[in-house]
């Protein structure tokens, strides 16, 4: 089948590659210099992590693979320090890599390592989830949680290449899938309303991991993020509406994950925050009531929450207070004005806050 390369043009240019049986490509996104390679993966693909790892030594390289824990369990201050540990132990160089094989979770976490080691080590991440594919593993942001919030500590690292294997996702669980699809759906709400129109059109389609349509809209969603990047790779504070519009519904959604300790899937919390910034887009007077209706509609057709309830206001108030997103004591959110034309909203009336809450609060 077709590989697809999408150029992520920012001052250190690397590609995305999109595809099946990617592996060989990993060598060439490797500098000639690296002679270490550490793979760093979740223990739940062990198997995984230990295949590349052989495939790395038959290439040529010195290479180990370092387990980490599963899910958000893996971003911390310790586990961090644990790889640099082993690194150390390694006799890991500026000239070696590392390898990030897993989701969003441990992309998040190999590129720090990588951003921290030697102050810069190259990194190439291997994403297996649909979540990683389109959002973590692209753009360099990495980062890791505190007790405070998620990825309140990271750097920018951009990775020397992405390799986006689909195979991957036909042994991804269905709730997993589903809940990647919210970063797409994203994708669709701020930058290309194509992808709103092609689940419009087949929302099975796009639950199935082999179909073309669920390939197309994951291209596309790729692509979104690439060219927002290569715009803004640092999420300046000078740049209107540049790499910010990807924080559309996340603010709340992070503020759901930390009230839930991290147990909620991320895209099933940014579902229900996208459908939290529609509402407060519709009470500022930006949104039409179809334009929300037309989010809950494709959340839904997916399988993605549309309403939260586990959590009292005041502790997701507080939660949003201290988001990475948040300035000064201004809290900030991407709001639309129309599916591709968003804006930003900044200290809004925490009338308004409440009254966005209430719609999506699941109790009657």
């Amino acid at each position: 089948m077709t590989i697809t390369r999408i150029r992520v043009d920012t001052q250190a240019p690397y590609d995305v590659v999109v595809g099946y049986g990617l592996l060989g490509e990993l060598p060439s996104l490797l500098a000639d210099a690296v002679r270490r390679v550490a793979v760093v993966h979740p223990a739940a693909l062990s198997a995984t992590g230990e295949a590349i790892r052989v495939d790395l030594e038959a290439a040529g390289y010195e290479a180990i693979a370092l387990e980490v824990p599963d899910g958000e369990d893996q971003k911390t201050a310790e586990v961090a320090a644990f790889c640099w540990d082993i690194l150390g132990q390694s006799g890991f160089t500026r000239t070696d890599a590392i390898v990030g094989v897993g989701g969003g979770a441990t992309t998040d976490l190999a590129g720090f390592v990588a951003a921290t080691w030697l102050r810069g080590v190259a990194v190439v991440q291997i994403p297996t989830t649909l979540l990683a594919m389109v959002d973590a593993a692209v753009g360099g942001k990495t980062g890791i949680n505190t007790s405070s919030g998620k990825n309140l500590v990271g750097a920018f690292h951009e990775p020397a290449g992405v390799l986006c294997d689909l195979s991957a996702l036909e042994t991804l669980a269905a709730n997993d899938l589903i809940a990647g699809l919210a970063e797409v759906v994203k994708a669709g709400f701020v930058a290309d309303p194509e992808i709103l129109r092609i689940i419009e059109d087949d929302p099975q389609a796009c639950v199935q991991a082999d179909s073309p349509a669920l390939r197309e809209i994951l291209e596309r969603a790729i692509r979104v993020k690439a060219t927002v990047v290569a715009g803004d790779l640092r999420e300046s504070l000078s740049v209107v509406l540049g790499r910010e519009v990807l924080n559309y519904g996340h603010t709340f959604a992070h503020a759901i994950e930390k009230v839930e300790r991290y147990q909620w899937r991320h895209g099933a919390a940014v579902s229900v925050g996208m459908m939290f910034v529609a509402e407060l887009s519709r009470l500022v007077g930006r949104l039409d009531d179809a334009g929300v209706d037309r989010h809950r509609q494709i959340l839904t057709s997916l399988g993605l929450p549309v309403t939260y309830s586990g959590g009292s206001w005041e502790k997701l108030l507080s939660a949003m207070q201290v988001d990475k997103k948040t300035r000064g004591d201004l809290l900030r959110f991407i709001i639309l004005d129309s599916a591709g034309n968003p804006s930003v909203l900044e200290g809004p009336d925490p009338v308004l806050l409440a009254a966005a809450y209430a719609e999506v609060n699941g109790h009657e």
